[in-house]
């Protein structure tokens, strides 16, 4: 394993998330100091797909093998261009990218995220760590979520952490592990009924706050088997495509009764998976924008739910896999087996060397 002793990294994270809205890109220094990590962001942007791209992610899914290899080439050439562009010039020591989960059955041992780390080596000129979730699933874990740990070494002051993405999950720091899990669909379905209405998105809610609940409809969500696994458990976008589109797509009800009835499921399963919290819970993730959706919550669990600097709301999934990729160079554990699962904890992530 390729080992770097050094307690100061400048790294872009890069997250691309299963709500198919673009790339998150953060420019983060990270600094190392007896044990402890501190970051400060020094740049971030999100650099939208155009519509063609975000189709090709939507039909890869079921697309031919060579059309995979293709996006993958594809994808990699575009990380790389925007990281290239973000640093204009300046240097930093790796990219660290999550890529694009297009599959993810780690009952079957597989998950799979594009992206091309040499694609985005070659383009940026610059070392990338990629691939960050096949050690864990190849040693019998879920992939993911992989973020608790970087949650842990980052954000001390809290022990609970709540992220409203494509899919939401939730982190709960005990003082012996932590525990991670998926704990449902969050913008997918969020932003696939607001599409309906040509929106991108639900901004603030406000079509969800015009609805009313539809009792059946909530009930069939939250009676989805998935809901009622115990942890380690983590979902992709083909659980959203087989087992949620079906029960929310139907027209026979108006769409501002649709997405309340899945503000209100998001709501009801974090607050379930709330019960042990300990302390406030940090929400981040582009749903903590939501205010309707955030009002719904705060209504029904004890928890205080505490929203930070928006920064740190949009990119911290790619401040933490900065933070992941890092350890990766440095030759330290960045996935932890009490939250995926695994056979053990382990250092996840292939290196790409730019020279």
């Amino acid at each position: 394993m390729e080992v770097l002793e050094r307690d100061h990294f400048e790294v872009i994270g890069v997250m691309s998330g299963s709500s198919l809205d673009g790339l998150d890109l953060a420019w983060v220094e990270l600094v190392h100091d007896v044990g402890d990590w501190s970051f400060n962001i020094r740049e971030a942007r999100t650099v939208p797909y155009d519509d063609p791209f975000q189709q090709r992610l939507r039909d890869a899914m079921h697309g031919s093998a060579m059309e995979l290899a293709r996006l993958d080439r594809d994808l990699g050439d575009l990380i790389g261009t925007a990281c290239k562009e973000m640093l204009n010039g300046r240097q930093v020591d790796l990219i660290a990218s999550h890529g694009h989960t297009l599959f993810h059955k780690p009952a079957e041992g597989l998950t799979t995220q594009i992206g091309h780390g040499a694609r985005i080596a070659a383009a940026a000129g610059t070392t990338t760590v990629c691939d960050f979730r096949t050690m864990d699933v190849a040693l019998g874990g879920q992939g993911a979520p992989l973020v608790p740990l970087g949650e842990r070494m980052l954000f001390p002051r809290y022990k609970t952490f709540l992220n409203i993405g494509g899919i939401c999950n939730i982190a709960l720091h005990g003082r012996e592990r932590v525990i991670g899990y998926d704990v449902c669909i969050g913008n997918q379905a969020l932003n696939f009924l607001a599409n309906e209405a040509g929106l991108p998105y639900d901004a603030n809610g406000d079509l969800a706050r015009a609805g009313q609940i539809i009792p059946e409809l909530l009930a069939a969500l939250n009676a989805l088997p998935f809901h009622h696994q115990q942890p380690p458990r983590s979902l992709g976008r083909e659980w959203f495509d087989e087992a949620v589109k079906p029960f929310i797509a139907t027209q026979t009800n108006a769409l501002a009764d649709r997405i309340a009835t899945v503000v209100e499921h998001i709501a009801q399963q974090f607050t379930a998976a709330l019960a042990f919290a300990d302390g406030p819970a940090l929400v981040t993730g582009g749903g903590a924008h939501n205010a309707f959706l955030l009002e719904r919550l705060r209504s029904q669990c004890a928890t205080t739910i505490e929203v930070p600097d928006q920064l740190t709301v949009d990119y911290k999934e790619a401040l933490v896999f900065a933070l992941l990729g890092a350890l990766r160079i440095r030759g330290e554990v960045n996935s932890l087996s009490s939250v995926t699962g695994a056979g053990r904890d382990s250092v996840g992530g292939a290196v790409y060397r730019a020279y």
